[in-house]
């Protein structure tokens, strides 16, 4: 089991606009898809960014349920192109973590 962590930088002013976007339309889509999203944040100190972990059970389901969200007609049509108009993609981090023997996480 591994965690992904992703970190965008969310363009001026749509944070809002983005978070809403996220728990409206991104994450149930994808987590109807088969995906575990396990949390997401907004920084307190930084206006523009936000992260939400996603957690797979191996490297061949993360590949699988990618495939299946991000090709889909859906995802292309309908979710992309907004998404577009709020990321800084090129500031886009994206890291992938085993939590530790004792991480409450497991």
């Amino acid at each position: 089991m591994f965690f992904e962590l992703r970190e965008y930088r969310i363009k001026d002013g749509k944070r809002s606009q983005w978070v809403k976007l996220m728990e409206e339309k991104i994450i149930p889509f994808q987590v109807s898809k088969g995906m575990v999203a396990v949390a997401s944040f907004t920084a307190m100190d930084e206006p523009d960014l936000y992260v939400w972990i996603r957690r797979f059970e191996s490297e061949e389901e993360a590949e699988r349920l990618s495939k299946d969200v991000y090709e889909s007609e859906y995802w292309k049509k309908e979710i992309k192109p907004e998404a577009d108009g709020m990321l800084d993609r090129e500031k886009m981090r994206v890291l992938r973590l085993e939590a530790t023997p004792k991480s409450v996480i497991q």
